[in-house]
């Protein structure tokens, strides 16, 4: 199986602070994210909870897509989230461990 990339968005809750990543790793990232491993906005704000996620062949597809991502409104990331997740689930925990 080929190596996947993913373009990720976590945030606290539905009114929080929402931030975008991309990694090759996703439950590693997410894991990271969810014990403050890596200093920064997301230990910062305890933004750790996986609302979305899209996956990727290669990295250069997914760091275009991160980067279209972190220009986009507010309401549009919300909306995209909203499209896949309505209930703002966190997805890290349907993971198979």
């Amino acid at each position: 199986m080929a190596e996947a990339f993913y373009v990720y968005i976590l945030a606290t809750r539905k009114d929080g602070p929402l931030y975008v990543g991309v990694t090759s790793d996703l439950h590693k990232r997410v894991f990271e994210h969810k014990t403050h491993a890596i200093p920064g906005f997301t230990a910062r704000y305890n933004v750790d909870r996986l609302v979305y996620f899209e996956v990727f062949e290669n990295p250069e597809a997914a760091i275009a897509r991160e980067k279209q991502l972190k220009k986009w409104w507010r309401a549009w990331k919300v909306e995209l989230i909203e499209r896949e997740n309505p209930e703002w689930r966190d997805l890290a925990e349907e993971f198979v461990p």
